[in-house]
């Protein structure tokens, strides 16, 4: 016996049988594919996307009037005899102007800006956004506001709103940096 010839033959009979039982599984799999019939689940994902589709419409429809309602209806702006600035510095610990958006955590400045320029100018009025909204109105700014997380900001302006300043004083240190 050679062993020289027996090498080659180690080789050669796996790749043979490899390629053979490669083609035959194509073959198999081919034709089991035909007789399976799938035009009935194919009704089903096609019924449930149509119903799906009009759920969302209805969805978009209430949003559409809900913000309708909202640009129609006024800010409700604090009043300054109602604003009680000796309770907000003895809960905060600094002097707040009425409708300062920066005392809430997480708003500077130039955010505070954005929204100024957005027509956002008291409590009130960032209170009554959701938080894709003012995600919205933050990147106006660039991509440098984009770690913002205004999640917690229209309930800490609503905390404002009503003068809650005990119960924002409390929030804003349990939750640093305006986490919620």
């Amino acid at each position: 016996m050679d062993f020289s010839t027996i090498c080659i033959w180690c080789w050669v009979i796996p790749l043979l049988v490899g390629a053979i039982c490669a083609y035959l599984g194509y073959l198999i799999g081919k034709s089991s594919a035909k007789g399976v019939d799938t035009s009935g689940d194919l009704q089903i994902l096609q019924n449930k996307n149509a119903q799906l589709e009009a759920d969302l419409a209805v969805c978009r429809d209430s949003l559409n009037t809900a913000s309708a309602g909202d640009d129609a209806q006024a800010e409700a702006p604090v009043k300054e005899d109602e604003f009680d600035a000796n309770a907000a510095k003895a809960a905060i610990g600094k002097s707040i102007k009425l409708n300062d958006l920066k005392v809430i955590e997480g708003i500077g400045p130039k955010i505070e800006g954005l929204f100024n320029n957005e027509g956002i100018t008291t409590w009130g009025g960032l209170a009554d956004l959701n938080v894709a909204r003012c995600r919205e109105i933050i990147m106006t700014g660039g991509n440098r506001y984009r770690l913002h997380d205004p999640a917690s900001w229209p309930m800490q302006a609503r905390m404002c709103a009503e003068g809650k300043w005990k119960d924002l004083a409390r929030w804003q240190d349990d939750h640093k940096h305006g986490k919620l």
